[in-house]
């Protein structure tokens, strides 16, 4: 699909009965330039006859945080309580909008809900969406909040080391809001959400939309508190070793103890358990079959995105009803590309390049 195609999209969207006038109007172009469009989305069996009427695709939906990112690289190894010489990066990110790119860039249509502030940075988000076909159509923009933003020190190894995070904004992603998305979330085939968002939307969320797919970023060992007592209503979890050991109250010291935490889950009512264990690579478990991965050796560059990387893949897995033992490969491969480039997403990642990495690093 054209981006002008995408544009007329979602001018449709917005008002099904809009006119091929009001559709030139509105994007500067002539009528009859409009009714190739139409007649080429027609074609495409993105509408359907008369009064423009949308094929509805499947979907990812994601609720969850959106920020700017500001990261300090240190030259050397980093010195506490010292100024260090380096380099600062801005970029977008977010745990939401970060996986919300890695899906979009594996091909899968995905909308974000997530709250922005009416301001430079806000603005610069909702226009990089746009551009990379990342709907935000159904986000909060709020003139009274700043757009939050997350400030992260890297070590000499270029893993975080320290991090400050200013997102008071999500708090108004609220239950009365989300109330109103009912449609949108009950339509996805999966809804992604971190745990940037208040605790009782999420609870009101998984709660009452049952016929939904769950994942969780559990974000932080802070944040990931929120979802103890209601981890069963997950589908899937990604937790890490210290996040794992929080939900489940249990101390992970070797693999009968990941087993045990694992189970744990499963009991609950998770279908499917991944536990990343950093640079010990990944266990996982369904109930049926569980193992766990080692990590090939990499070289880090960048450390900050090889979470949201991993989840996005493991959405794009069960998108695509991979079995959990290639669903864990894919989605390892993920990280390692997240991993390998200094941006916080890799330009390069995509279905292609993951497959190709599982062969390179010999995962399989």
């Amino acid at each position: 699909m054209t981006n002008r195609e995408q544009e007329i999209l979602e001018l449709i969207r917005g008002n099904p009965m809009i006119s091929q006038k009001q559709l030139a109007d509105s994007l500067g172009i002539t009528r009859s330039s409009v009714a190739v469009h139409i007649s080429n989305l027609l074609k495409k069996g993105n509408l359907v006859g008369k009064g423009y009427i949308l094929r509805m695709q499947p979907y990812i939906i994601i609720i969850g945080g959106t920020n700017i990112d500001i990261q300090g690289f240190p030259n050397n190894e980093l010195i506490l309580k010292d100024s260090n010489p380096g380099e600062v990066k801005i970029s977008l990110g977010g745990v939401g909008r970060n996986i919300g790119e890695n899906l979009v860039k594996l091909g899968i249509e995905t909308k974000l809900i997530s709250a922005v502030g009416d301001d430079v940075y806000g603005r610069k988000i909702l226009d990089e969406s746009r551009l990379i076909h990342l709907n935000m159509e159904h986000s909060l923009i709020l003139k009274e909040f700043a757009t939050s933003t997350y400030l992260s020190i890297l070590g000499g190894t270029h893993d975080m080391m320290l991090a400050i995070s200013d997102m008071g904004i999500i708090e108004n992603v609220s239950v009365d809001f989300i109330k109103s998305k009912k449609n949108i979330i009950e339509n996805s085939k999966i809804c992604i959400i971190d745990t940037n968002i208040p605790k009782e939307t999420i609870e009101y969320i998984v709660t009452n939309y049952k016929n939904v797919d769950f994942f969780l970023d559990t974000v932080s060992t802070t944040k990931a508190k929120k979802v103890k007592d209601i981890i069963g209503y997950f589908h899937t979890i990604k937790p890490n070793k210290l996040e794992a050991e929080i939900l489940s109250g249990i101390k992970i010291k070797n693999e009968t103890d990941l087993e045990n935490t694992a189970n744990y889950f499963l009991e609950k009512g998770v279908k499917r358990v991944f536990i990343s264990l950093g640079e010990e690579g990944m266990y996982y478990n369904d109930g049926a079959r569980s193992k766990h991965i080692k990590n090939p050796k990499i070289h880090v560059v960048n450390a900050t995105g090889a979470g949201d990387a991993c989840l996005a893949a493991l959405a794009y897995s069960h998108f695509n009803n991979f079995d959990i033992d290639y669903s864990a490969l894919f989605s390892m491969s993920a990280s390692i590309l997240a991993l390998s480039h200094e941006n916080t997403i890799n330009p390069n990642i995509s279905v292609e390049n993951i497959i190709k990495k599982i062969k390179e690093t010999k995962l399989c």
